[in-house]
């Protein structure tokens, strides 16, 4: 085979491994997606359930640059605590070994059984209507195509091995240093640790020796451990002093474990011999089940010290002078979820329901100046619903760009509720402004309304917030056992606003109460009725 075929042959292997790994990764992580985003709204204080939430989350995406990335966002939005994310992080390391360990099962010959499902994937994507199997497919045919990758390198790879200039060349390779160095570059370009250290089971599979053998290979493995935290690091440009910590943290952990295991492998030259071949008769399964030693042994090494590696990121990146949110910036969304989307949706779905806590406050304020007559409020709430405007923008554009950015069917049923709710909440905000209106004209016009109406008029008010309460559970806690409830509320509500307006005819006939009043009174009590039906709209806004 002629040296061009070769160099062809092995780079279309390598294309069709990593399109194959992405379509898994893409497709695992969108059928994991709610799940995902429970997931992380389950961060403890317990340092194993935290390693066993990174470990998790990384095997399912096949990427522990995508969890490291979402937990830099996290820590960014200041949702989730640097001891937190380091526990998170070190999970991460053993879960993307797991792609190794796949790789590695072409040494039992089955690859052609993983190549199948690339047919098979495809067929039930092509003819399937349900939008969970189509994902599926898709996963199943990214698993099955990384085995095409690896089969197609594997041939050339193989070819090689019969040229002495190629074998003599790789035997040369040998320092320890550059071999480090090589693992670090290939991956900070690859952008994956699995996907070097998966290309080097196929090497070694092919029978391919870099450096003459026994450790020599190990040390690209280390240096892949350390390359991976350059997606995390350039993800942290920009960020909090905490968001950058963490990914200081990610580095801090995998260079000195990277270094000390270099230390071992440079002091017990027959490490490879001693142990992994003794073990393990398959050079990939060798290489593959080093990397999972490596990762499990620092994880159970650096876990009690936890604290010393929050420390030393607190003292390399040093607390700067940083103003605080304003009330219209996001609190709980960050651009690094965009790589999810249903974590995305989870955390602007938490973004949605502090602009409507916003909404109701500014609703709150402009009934209160109502009552006290305060024309103070008017302002307020001016300034309030500026803030609730500017905020609803940005939720908008983030919900159009998660959109974009390959939401399944079930994402943009739910992407469609957010717009839906932001539209309520931006009207409620609107019928508190109406509020104040109704205040200026009440003041300017000396205009008096009769004994024990604010009483009512209050209890009115005091139910929408009641009913709030419940929309909010029911939003974020998925509380659907209170929809009956809210229900049974807004309809109080209703009857009440009817009630109001029934017994001020009645009084304009006896002539207790003043014409005047009675553009303002009835416009308020109708107002209020408004609230209960936007927020109604919000608890019913996912059942189509």
């Amino acid at each position: 085979m002629k040296i061009v075929e070769i160099v062809v042959m092995i780079l279309a292997g390598c294309g069709a491994f990593l399109l194959g790994f992405k379509v898994l990764s893409d497709n695992m992580e969108k059928i994991a997606g709610n799940s995902l985003k429970n997931l992380f709204n389950k961060t403890s204080n317990k340092r194993m359930v935290n390693v066993g939430m990174g470990m998790v989350t990384t095997a399912v995406v096949q990427s522990s640059s995508i969890t490291s990335v979402m937990v830099v966002g996290f820590v960014n939005a200041g949702i989730m605590s640097l001891y937190q994310a380091a526990a998170i992080i070190m999970g991460a390391n053993i879960g993307t070994t797991i792609t190794a360990q796949i790789a590695a099962l072409q040494a039992f010959d089955i690859d052609l059984v993983f190549m199948f499902l690339l047919f098979l994937g495809v067929f039930m994507d092509l003819f399937s209507k349900n939008d969970k199997v189509k994902k599926i497919g898709l996963a199943l045919a990214g698993l099955g195509l990384v085995f095409v990758g690896l089969g197609l390198m594997s041939d050339p790879m193989s070819s090689l091995k019969e040229s002495p200039a190629v074998m003599n060349t790789l035997a040369k390779i040998s320092n320890p240093v550059l071999l480090l160095l090589v693992g670090v570059a290939l991956t900070a370009i690859i952008q994956s640790s699995s996907a070097v250290t998966t290309i080097l089971i196929s090497m070694a599979s092919a029978g391919l020796i870099i450096g003459g053998g026994g450790n020599a290979p190990l040390y690209i493995v280390l240096g892949s451990n350390i390359g991976t935290c350059v997606t995390a690091l350039i993800s942290s440009i920009g960020t909090s002093a905490n968001a950058k910590r963490a990914s200081m943290i990610h580095l801090l952990f995998n260079v000195i474990g990277s270094l000390l295991f270099m230390v071992l492998l440079l002091c017990w030259r027959s490490f490879s011999e001693v142990t992994l071949e003794r073990w393990f008769s398959s050079p990939s399964t060798q290489i593959a089940m080093f990397h999972t030693i490596f990762n499990v042994t620092c994880t159970l090494l650096f876990l009690p010290f936890i604290n010393l590696l929050v420390k030393a990121s607190m003292k390399l990146v040093p607390t700067k002078g940083q103003a605080a949110k304003a009330p219209s910036e996001l609190v709980f969304m960050d651009k690094r979820f965009l790589a999810t989307p249903a974590v995305a949706i989870g955390q602007l779905k938490k973004e949605t329901m502090r602009m409507a806590d916003m909404a109701m406050a500014s609703l709150r304020v402009a009934f209160g100046g109502f009552i006290d007559r305060d024309l103070e409020a008017v302002e307020n709430v001016y300034e309030r619903n500026e803030n609730i405007s500017t905020l609803s923008e940005q939720i908008s554009d983030y919900l159009v760009q998660v959109s974009a950015s390959g939401a399944s069917l079930a994402d943009e049923k739910q992407i469609n509720a957010l717009h839906s709710n932001i539209g309520d909440i931006a009207r409620i905000a609107e019928l508190a402004d109406n509020l104040t209106k109704y205040t200026k004209r009440e003041v300017n016009d000396n205009l008096t309304f009769s004994d024990g109406i604010n009483e009512k008029l209050e209890v009115m008010h005091d139910m929408l917030h009641k009913q709030y309460d419940l929309v909010n559970k029911i939003v974020l806690d998925d509380r659907k056992d209170l929809v009956g409830e809210s229900d049974a509320l807004e309809d109080e509500i209703d009857e009440m606003r009817r009630d109001l307006v029934a017994e001020h005819i009645a009084r304009l006939g006896q002539g207790k109460c003043k014409p005047e009043n009675n553009t303002i009174f009835v416009n308020l009590v109708c107002n209020l009725e408004r609230v209960g039906d936007h927020l109604n709209y919000i608890v019913h806004s996912t059942d189509n």
